[in-house]
């Protein structure tokens, strides 16, 4: 499900929103609409490959239905055949004139705007739905048996905002297991020029592991390689598919963005990420050794990886202490990875701060160079260790001085590892609400909740923090007994001034609930202008709807 403002243009300098709300028209949404009889899911879902009390026989029976399915549409069965099972509802991105939701499960699912209509699958050339003039290639995953497992792609990919390069991996369970792809804009004349690379082997990936995110810096990319392993076979021995080794190392490799084979493995304890915050390059000065490069890479960093059993509904395996389950906070982290030495050293690698941080957000026209502030969730009960996007209530939203954060921790550096540059929790931080605190923080009313927040500059903006934050929100009061929302239930979306992050300086009111969900995005309006022609988009009307 999309849901969407635009704000439409209007004389003398005034806008209207409009509210927009669609499905993304999937091949498994299109096949369960054209079958209202279908009574079990098509693609299986994430406790199916977690729950070890799923025995065999019904991860089995689970698969068959899914490939009856598939086969019954490919025979005619449904309008349109089912050809691959992704529900693309990740996170949402712009590229060179295509917007793209994402999801691990297959290649990106192109959109309209402001109309949120589904146009095509994209594979790295064109979306389905697209005139297509030239040669058609072989696109995200090549040819081939195994074409949609190689083609699934993160659903956090990058667009370097000084190139508009597309930087994309792809996490598969088959060899090699992690592949890598650069995507160029259009012919207009970029400032670095680059030929399109698809699906290269990522060398020192030796089974299946679970990817979420990566970090990409002007001219480098930095891969995350958790102790997380994936294991299929799993499933028929009643065991969860998914394997957390404490002992194991998280490993990252770094390597020049169009220069894989250099890629250099830097190892670090234990440790789960799943969302990167910013990535960038610093020199290097004041070194016996002579000048070089620093790569530094912001992360939100969990000691366990908790939250993905209890989505499942399952006791995190390895079970964990109640001392652990006290420190299973997402943080806000600093690894800066040395590449001019001739070792694979990390220089620093601590927290800036020990409040629950999660949903990063980097002012898109700053991604990947050095930004002062940081954006992101927080909030004053629970974690984001426990319950990442399931049930934990946004009620904070937070701005990080990460540039002053990390001026204190390098001159001062704490423990390597388990350091925090600021030990205050969020409670303290609210308590103290210092003007000028390097850590600022906009708590929502009692009872109301916030989403994943994006910041949008003001125009002729004064300083990189001169402009707003957008977010969603939901008064609960809507809720009833059962807690259900309410027939005439309505979110908001806020916009809040990001310099001062306490005022609230517009509310729209929406015409319905926007549903808790868990990444979302804003595009300028040249954004909407550029968008490439299409020729049809995926409609229900063949559907009878």
């Amino acid at each position: 499900m999309l849901s969407g403002v635009y704000f439409r243009s209007l004389p003398q300098g005034a806008s209207q929103p409009e509210f927009v709300n669609q499905f993304a028209f999937t091949d498994v949404y299109l096949a369960s609409v054209a079958n209202p009889a279908l009574k079990e899911s098509i693609a299986p879902s994430i406790a199916t490959f977690l729950n070890p009390s799923k025995t065999a026989i019904g991860f089995i029976r689970k698969i068959w239905h899914m490939l009856r399915v598939i086969t019954h549409s490919q025979m005619g069965g449904y309008p349109d055949p089912i050809e691959r099972i992704s529900v693309a509802n990740t996170s949402i991105i712009h590229h060179d004139g295509r917007t793209l939701t994402m999801c691990e499960s297959g290649p990106p699912l192109r959109v309209s705007l402001p109309e949120l209509r589904t146009v095509g699958w994209f594979n790295g050339l064109y979306a389905m739905g697209e005139p297509v003039t030239g040669p058609l290639g072989q696109g995200l995953g090549g040819t081939g048996l195994f074409k949609l497992f190689r083609e699934m792609t993160t659903g956090h990919p990058r667009v370097d905002p000084k190139t508009q390069e597309l930087v994309l991996f792809h996490s598969i369970y088959i060899p090699p297991y992690v592949t890598y792809s650069v995507i160029p804009r259009r012919n207009k004349s970029p400032k670095r020029s680059t030929k399109m690379q698809l699906n290269s082997p990522v060398p020192g990936i030796s089974s299946p592991k679970l990817m979420h995110d990566f970090g990409v810096s002007h001219n480098y990319t930095v891969i995350i390689d958790l102790p997380l392993k994936l294991s299929l076979a799993n499933l028929l021995r009643d065991k969860c598919v998914l394997e957390y080794d404490p002992c194991l190392k998280t490993r990252f490799g770094v390597f020049p963005r169009h220069n894989l084979e250099r890629i250099r493995w830097f190892e670090a304890d234990a440790c789960c990420i799943f969302h990167t915050v910013n990535t960038w390059e610093s020199e290097k000065t004041g070194s016996k050794l002579g000048s070089g490069i620093y790569v530094n890479m912001l992360v939100c960093r969990m000691n366990h990886p908790a939250f993905v059993f209890t989505t499942a509904d399952l006791d995190p395996q390895p079970p964990i202490t109640n001392e652990q389950r006290n420190n299973l906070q997402s943080r806000l982290y600093l690894y800066q990875f040395d590449i001019s030495q001739p070792w694979n050293t990390i220089s620093q690698q601590w927290a800036l701060s020990a409040i629950p941080f999660e949903f990063p957000h980097v002012p898109k026209r700053l991604g990947m160079s050095a930004t002062r502030y940081v954006y992101g969730a927080s909030t004053t009960e629970g974690s984001f260790g426990i319950a990442l996007g399931k049930s934990l209530k946004i009620d904070c939203l937070v701005k990080f001085d990460v540039e002053r954060l990390i001026q204190a921790g390098v001159q001062c550096p704490p423990e390597r590892e388990s350091g925090c540059v600021d030990s205050r929790g969020i409670h303290d931080v609210l308590a103290e609400g210092r003007p000028n605190d390097t850590i600022q923080i906009f708590r929502m009313p009692t009872g109301w909740y916030a989403q994943e927040c994006s910041f949008v500059p003001r125009d002729a903006a004064i300083g990189e923090d001169d402009g707003y934050l957008l977010t969603y929100v939901f008064d609960e009061s809507q809720l009833d007994s059962e807690g259900d929302a309410m027939e005439n239930a309505c979110s908001e979306l806020w916009i809040i001034d990001a310099k001062g992050m306490q005022e609230v300086v517009a509310r729209v009111i929406l015409p319905q609930r926007v549903p808790y969900g868990i990444h979302g995005n804003w595009f300028p309006q040249h954004e909407v202008d550029d968008q490439r022609p299409v020729k049809a988009y995926r409609e229900l009307s063949k559907y009878g709807c």
